[in-house]
């Protein structure tokens, strides 16, 4: 597979066939304002009226040049123009446009540049008018920057200037309709059978994790992989702000927050839905990322009975993520000492998983800590697995997961639970587990 599709979509250098392409687009599209046709004829009816159309210029293009053309025009009238190839690839998971001449791809986890080109700035425009406006959103100079989620739930991020200073940007991080399985990720090699094993066991047993990660380094795919681990018996709430999660559960209720219309009216944030959430008898509430305030009527949720919760967010170590969400709980408004919201943290957090994207464009759980307490004014975290990289004398990357040889001090939850978990998963005997350094106690 290429980044490139063959004789599609690409921006045609020369000016007098960029007028055509414009001429042919723009009648057409006011002839189909005027005359519309049936539906489930829309593409096959345009197609006819398109080459009418062309017949009428009386011009005898090559047959590639003309077909390049076509795509073009059809692209721009029911697709996203020059970039609708790539998001048809499946091997691609992100399209990157910045301005007109830059269309960049992520592929098998990595960046690269296509030969894909907007006719101008102004074509790129268009295509970002395409996505909004049946959205019911607005961007324009007064609204410059735009989140939205595509028909087929992909989601998409558009800057425009004067905010973007080299043209208008587009990023569409592409919804996958595959839902990975935990046995993908274990062929993957993402992580270990014992890990999977152990973070089921985490699960099942109603302990709250925060997985942590960088932007596009797998954090919602393995939420969605653990969620699958939470019994079908249970009731389950799903705050996202773009519906990304599918679990397979039969009692699910999925919610996803709304930005305002174009009249800055009917706004609904993560925050409104965790609140809501609350009062709706969940056994779990799986947040698909906190980004601010929601981060303290999470640490709330999971403090008084909402055992089991799941939530994403951005951060490059556990120990970030717990600086992270100390900032995210003060931003809600509600002033408190910081001592006061480490001590919830504390006592809300099980268990971090650090999800990253290591060099060679792999995603893998790099760490995996369990929050165990405070001592003094400091939350005190223990690496149950690591993922170790090494450089050898090539330059070529290699890596490993170990776990640190530490018994976690939830383990008396997960055998009430069922699940009796061998000494060696952790990495020691049991007589090595007996000399376990004594770490700080939390109550819950």
């Amino acid at each position: 597979m290429t980044t490139t599709p063959n004789n599609d979509n690409i921006a045609v250098k020369s000016s007098n066939l960029l007028k055509l392409k414009a001429y042919l687009s723009n009648t057409l599209s006011r002839d189909l304002e005027t005359n519309p046709t049936e539906p489930n004829r829309a593409l096959e009816d345009t197609k006819q009226r398109l080459q009418l159309l062309y017949s009428k210029t009386g011009l005898n293009l090559p047959e590639s040049l003309k077909t390049q053309i076509f795509q073009g025009v059809l692209d721009d009238l029911f697709g996203y123009g020059p970039i609708q190839n790539l998001l048809n690839e499946p091997e691609i998971t992100e399209v990157m446009v910045n301005g007109a001449a830059n269309v960049y791809v992520e592929q098998e986890g990595k960046i690269v540049k296509t030969s894909v080109k907007f006719d101008s700035d102004d074509h790129v425009l268009r295509v970002i008018e395409r996505i909004v406006l049946p959205l019911g959103l607005r961007i324009d100079r007064d609204h410059p920057t735009v989140d939205a989620r595509l028909p087929d739930g992909s989601r998409v991020n558009a800057v425009i200037p004067p905010v973007a200073i080299d043209g208008p940007s587009i990023t569409i991080r592409k919804f996958s309709h595959e839902k990975l399985t935990v046995e993908q990720l274990l062929a993957f090699n993402s992580l270990t059978p014992q890990m999977a094993d152990f973070l089921k066991a985490c699960v099942v047993s109603r302990l709250n994790i925060l997985i942590s990660g960088g932007t596009g380094s797998g954090k919602t795919t393995l939420l969605n992989v653990l969620s699958g681990f939470i019994p079908g018996s249970e009731r389950i709430v799903t705050i996202e702000d773009a519906a990304e999660l599918r679990l397979h559960q039969d009692h699910v209720v999925r919610m996803e927050s709304r930005p305002p219309n174009v009249e800055g009216l009917g706004n609904v944030s993560i925050r409104d839905l965790v609140r809501n959430a609350l009062r709706m008898r969940p056994d779990r509430i799986v947040v698909g990322e906190c980004r601010g305030g929601e981060a303290l009527d999470m640490l709330q949720a999971m403090n008084t009975g909402h055992d089991g919760s799941l939530t994403t967010l951005h951060a490059n170590t556990p120990r970030d993520a717990l600086s992270r969400l100390e900032t995210m709980t003060l931003m809600s408004g509600i002033e408190l000492p910081v001592k006061v919201i480490r001590e919830q943290i504390a006592s809300a957090v099980d268990l971090i998983v650090q999800q990253s994207r290591v060099r060679d464009g792999s995603r893998k759980v790099t760490q995996v800590s369990e929050v165990v307490g405070m001592e003094g004014d400091t939350v005190v975290m223990t690496d149950l697995f690591k993922y170790e990289q090494t450089v050898d004398d090539q330059g070529k990357l290699h890596g490993e997961f170990k776990p640190t040889g530490m018994r976690p001090l939830f383990m008396p939850r997960l055998e009430v639970a069922g699940f009796k978990l061998k000494a060696e998963i952790f990495g020691a005997g049991s007589t090595d587990l007996l000399k376990t350094p004594r770490r700080p106690s939390r109550t819950r």
